[in-house]
């Protein structure tokens, strides 16, 4: 332990931060002129951490699942006694063990029991418990042990993969309840907590802060993790992440490692997707999101200079689905989606996310950007539909002509009526791609011949000449916006780049 002397050697070294100034110092004649420094603050965050922690705890339980045997078919099938090699068969009648090792080929074997755990934390004092899905998805027992140590057996599972959200339900009533607070209000630098089950060593507390808000790291289909540095570890998974008023924030999910172990970087799901999505799958056991039928990106520092907006503001429609609430509303490709019911656009993930929430059938004012005009739209929600995916776009093809391409890759020729009528477009005008340059920014970007060009950097076309045109006047590294319509009647835009 530390003399009071040496104590105070330390903290000078910690807060003066001079060991220069240190060394000159008579010690054994300057002890009394230096001042222990006055930490309230710190012994007020102490005390903090440690009331959230009481406070919290009697809520945290350890869940442990198992996944009993599975019948697993082997790689061939048994063979038939005829089958098996008449010498070898006639040998085996003496030695039970080669008979077996023939007869016993590709015999269905079982898989071995399988057990897992993980944490969770009441939200209902009549027994529902908020978590992973991938703590208790596929489970076929689910065990739930309380803080005093009682143990159930959970009635119903209910869960939801695309954000990694799962309840369980167990018999009981008059628990203590966590608070889920506003994640939306949580910023940078603020303390957290994370509670939860570490490698099976109940009630582990840790302490970091937020590090990050919006983070997309591929986790789940919906990206709007939080960031701290409070050490989660395996067993943590479903645990909470609580702020210093005691409040549950995000949902311990994951983190980002090169050891396999914890190394600062963990992430949570915020309560403002896992609050939302717990509520649907207690009321009704699944989730019912809205849909907007948008394809759609990021604002960065090219996009903002060419659509004139500010860069991280809102998010940019790339294409629109056939049929979809967005085409009904009128929204078109090269739109800026700013603010959506009222609340601000700031992502793709922001978008998405509160185009989810919204309810089926009701009608939401959608504020845009489009060629630097504001304009108000109204979009109808609808369900989202199974699969939403858009279909992947096949790169070009050499040109059939022989003819040199742009820089961009590309070759056009302008839509007669002709042409039209030869590539069923209908009635569209603008240029047509003949032929994409493999390996080019157009081919990259995923456009192919028979997409019709309908505008250019922002102004319509109507033969190659325009094209042209409207290509001189903006910088291929800087970048060109082409409105596409594809031949199947979907619109979407690119920026193309030569470099």
């Amino acid at each position: 332990m530390l003399t009071n002397a040496r104590w105070r050697q330390n903290a000078m070294v910690m807060f003066a931060g001079s060991a220069l100034v240190i060394s000159a110092v008579n010690w054994s004649q300057k002890q009394e002129a230096v001042a222990i420094p006055n930490l309230p603050n710190a012994q007020d965050l102490s005390v903090a951490f440690r009331f959230v922690s009481a406070e919290a705890m009697p809520s945290i339980v350890s869940i442990e699942t198992t996944i009993n045997p599975r019948q697993v078919q082997g790689g061939e099938q048994p063979l038939r006694e005829e089958e098996i090699p008449l010498p070898l068969r006639l040998f085996s009648q003496n030695d039970p063990r080669l008979e077996e090792l023939f007869k016993n080929r590709g015999r269905q074997r079982s898989s071995p029991k399988q057990h897992g755990k993980g944490s969770g934390f009441i939200i209902d004092g009549n027994g529902i418990i908020l978590t992973n899905n991938h703590v208790v998805n596929g489970a076929d027992e689910v065990k739930v042990r309380l803080y005093d140590g009682r143990e159930f057996i959970a009635t119903e599972v209910k869960t939801d993969p695309r954000t990694d959200v799962a309840i369980v339900r167990i018999e009981a009533s008059g628990l203590k309840a966590l608070q889920l607070g506003d994640s939306h209000a949580t910023e940078v630098g603020d303390w957290v907590l994370a509670i939860g089950s570490p490698f099976g060593l109940d009630m582990t507390v840790t302490a970091g802060i937020i590090s990050a808000k919006g983070r997309n790291n591929q986790i789940t289909q919906r990206a709007d993790f939080l960031q701290t540095d409070a050490a989660i570890n395996p067993g943590n998974s479903g645990g909470p992440l609580i702020s210093l008023r005691g409040e549950v924030i995000g949902i311990n999910t994951a983190i980002a490692t090169e050891s396999g172990g914890y190394d600062g970087i963990g992430f949570a799901i915020p309560t403002h997707i896992a609050g939302w999505v717990s509520q649907q799958l207690i009321a009704s056991g699944e989730v019912k999101r809205g849909y907007l039928g948008t394809q759609i990106q990021p604002v960065d520092a090219s996009i903002a200079k060419q659509f004139k907006v500010k860069v991280r503001e809102g998010a940019l429609v790339r294409s629109v689905m056939p049929n979809s609430p967005a085409e009904k509303a009128g929204l078109e490709p090269g739109d800026v989606v700013l603010k959506l019911n009222g609340q601000t656009i700031t992502d793709p993930a922001s978008l998405q996310g509160v185009t989810e929430q919204l309810h089926v059938g009701t009608s939401y004012p959608m504020e845009i950007v489009r060629d630097g005009q504001a304009l108000t739209l109204t979009a109808t929600i609808e369900a989202m539909p199974q699969a939403t995916e858009l279909p992947m776009r096949d790169a070009g093809q050499k040109s059939p002509h022989g003819t040199r391409f742009d820089k961009l890759g590309l070759e056009v020729r302008t839509l007669t009526k002709d042409l039209a009528k030869q590539l069923d477009l209908g009635n569209s005008t603008g240029v047509v791609i003949s032929a994409i340059e493999d390996g080019s920014p157009a081919a990259v970007s995923g456009l192919k011949s028979g997409d019709v060009i309908e505008k250019a950097g922002g102004q319509p076309v109507a033969t190659a000449e325009d094209y042209e045109n409207a290509k001189s006047r903006f910088s291929s590294t800087e970048g060109l916006v082409l409105h596409i319509r594809s031949p199947n009647g979907k619109r979407l835009f690119v920026i193309l780049k030569s470099e």
